[in-house]
């Protein structure tokens, strides 16, 4: 509330992220089969969706030509070695082992880097407790 009593507005839920891809077949069968993301729906033209934790996730064909300069996409994960490991299986190429970013008072906060098959920067992250 303000001083005048009124409620004060302010964004604080993401319901959509939106990344541009080159081949939007290729990006749903990359996000689900080896992200293992949970596929919701394709809808024309050139869009896929996925569940991401509550957030969807659209994968954007009409915005070809941005891809590989989106915005990184952190997902956060419970293990980073489980999580980097079962990636590497599935042929995911990270672009350095899991590494320490930060030492909070509390918890190390982790990451993983690696990319989708339209050079858009994704990570794995962690915090791990102390």
């Amino acid at each position: 509330m303000n001083e005048s009593g009124e409620a004060q507005f302010g964004l604080d839920q993401v319901g959509q992220i939106a990344i541009p891809v080159t081949d939007v077949e290729r990006a749903i069968a990359f996000y689900r089969d080896v992200l293992g993301m949970r596929f919701l729906f394709k809808a024309p033209p050139g869009l896929g969706f996925f569940d991401c934790g509550g957030v969807r996730l659209m994968l954007d064909g009409p915005a070809a030509a941005l891809a590989g300069t989106a915005s990184a996409l952190y997902y956060k994960v419970p293990d980073l070695q489980v999580a980097h490991a079962t990636l590497l299986a599935r042929g995911v190429a990270f672009e350095a082992a899991p590494h320490l970013i930060a030492k909070m008072p509390d918890h190390e906060l982790w990451m993983a880097f690696f990319r989708d098959p339209d050079n858009n920067l994704l990570a794995l992250m962690c915090e791990v407790s102390l």
